[in-house]
């Protein structure tokens, strides 16, 4: 275990180092940012000093607390800043939280005057969630084996590191990826009409499908029909999986089962609501298609911009955008959710399972990416489902008991556990944010924003005596 401690100092340390950033740009906030700066720096240094000496190898149970303990002590290390700013407590953990996480839900008002420091701040760590679960999905999640990730190190990672010799180099090309797409998004965005500042924060918050914004009123504060085309696109480019860019440029191979799933789920969305906004509104086609390609990438890839108030489309628009929280990116990209690949081998595995019924002599096999998916996947698969919508009906129970009406408590239990932003609502819809809900209404809200940026299995097994017992 004193592996997980040097690599928790190490985070701590990065994350300083990033409070030192922000404290030497941004004058305002520079007594905030050095204090943070340093009381990080301190436990970070204590912390990897102490377990120096630690042997690098990890057994598959040290890698679910590693994994689990990382995303905790960064958004406790997160939250730090904003708490010597002027937040309090739960509220720091929560912004924080959805921060690191890339869930983009806030609790902060009055943005548009908040001190670049801070912003800056939010801009940062989602941008280093962003590229931190890329790293985990290719890396860590795939050898968990949790609900059927294993498939996804056959289907892309393996090939991309036998490609590029070794996993290290393997995640240089995505870290190269990663910031090339950002700095591309960013000098777009620039010559779009966005200042140099909005356009770096946005260009990380866009790419990391995170969807933190400097304006209260989100994307939709930048009144452009360029802007919103191109956040549309980065969005979904963010929603890719990482590893396929690798292997599409190294292989020239572009064909992704999954990939190709997703931006056909994505057509299909787009042109219904699209049709349907345009049919009962006196909105243009193409200022519909725009205005409804923006906000359903950005919810099924979890970003959680917002460019208009769609909670006013009507109770079609609501439970199309309701349902569509469910969806999530690829895996090995840095969007949250089910996943793509995961409904993918549901749905083949219960035309499989219907087939059977119908044929029972009949010998039906479910695949992909040309494979047969082993029984281990495809139970994989069906139980994290059903622990996801297990979570995520406590998780509305929870908020129900605490208060919160109905409708807040269903779509914020679900946007939680999709890590994507927004709800549905006067309250937590695009419109609005977390900021009036209670501290324990937002304490649920931090759980489900964790268990779900961490596929849930991830963190339950950690609360089994079998864990402890062989650990």
């Amino acid at each position: 275990m004193s592996f997980v401690a040097f690599v928790n100092g190490i985070v701590l340390m990065f994350l300083a180092g990033l409070m030192g950033v922000d404290a030497v740009l941004f004058p305002e906030t520079r007594p905030v940012f050095t204090t943070a700066f340093v009381l990080t720096g301190i436990v970070g240094a204590m912390l990897a000093v102490a377990a120096s000496a630690a042997s690098p190898a990890l057994n598959r149970l040290h890698t679910f607390v590693l994994t689990t303990s990382i995303w905790l002590v960064a958004a406790l290390a997160g939250a730090l800043p904003l708490y010597l700013w002027s937040l309090p407590p739960v509220d720091a953990l929560f912004e924080a939280m959805s921060g690191i996480t890339t869930t983009g839900s806030t609790v902060m008002t009055g943005l548009d005057s908040t001190p670049r420091g801070i912003l800056l701040w939010r801009a940062l760590l989602q941008a280093v969630g962003g590229v931190g679960f890329i790293v985990t999905g290719i890396a860590l999640l795939p050898i968990l084996k949790v609900g059927g990730m294993q498939l996804f190190r056959t289907e892309s990672s393996d090939k991309g590191e036998k490609e590029l010799g070794n996993a290290t180099q393997f995640a240089f090309a995505t870290l190269v990826v990663y910031i090339g797409l950002m700095g591309l998004c960013g000098l777009i965005y620039a010559e779009g009409g966005m200042s140099i500042f909005d356009a770096t924060t946005h260009a990380m918050t866009t790419l990391s499908t995170g969807g933190y914004s400097n304006y209260d009123a989100s994307f939709g504060h930048f009144d452009s029909a360029f802007l919103q085309w191109t956040g549309t696109v980065f969005m979904l480019l963010g929603a890719l999986p990482f590893a396929w860019y690798i292997r599409a440029i190294n292989r020239n191979i572009f064909r992704s089962e999954q990939v190709l799933g997703l931006l056909k789920g994505l057509a299909v969305a787009i042109l219904g609501l699209s049709l349907w906004l345009t049919l009962n509104s006196e909105t243009e086609f193409l200022d519909a298609l725009r205005l409804v390609a923006f906000n359903v990438v950005s919810v099924v890839t979890t970003t959680g911009f917002a460019s208009a108030d769609y909670t006013e489309w009507g109770p079609f628009a609501v439970t199309s955008f309701f349902l569509l929280t469910a969806v999530g990116g690829c895996t090995g990209s840095t969007a949250g959710g089910a996943k793509t690949m995961r409904w993918i081998i549901l749905y083949r595995s219960l035309r499989s399972q219907i087939r059977s019924v119908h044929s029972p002599s009949g010998i039906f096999s479910t695949k992909y990416e040309g494979q047969t998916v082993g029984d281990d996947v495809a139970s994989g698969v069906i139980a994290f489902f059903t622990l996801y919508f297990a979570t995520f009906a406590v998780l509305a129970m929870a908020l129900g008991l605490v208060g919160l009406d109905f409708l807040s408590a269903v779509s914020g239990a679900l946007t939680a556990l999709a890590n994507v932003g927004p709800g549905v609502g006067d309250t937590i819809g695009p419109a609005g944010n977390f900021a009036t809900i209670g501290d324990d209404a937002k304490l649920i809200f931090v759980a489900g924003m964790y268990l779900g940026r961490l596929e849930m299995m991830t963190v339950f097994i950690l609360f089994t005596r079998t864990f402890w017992r062989e650990v």
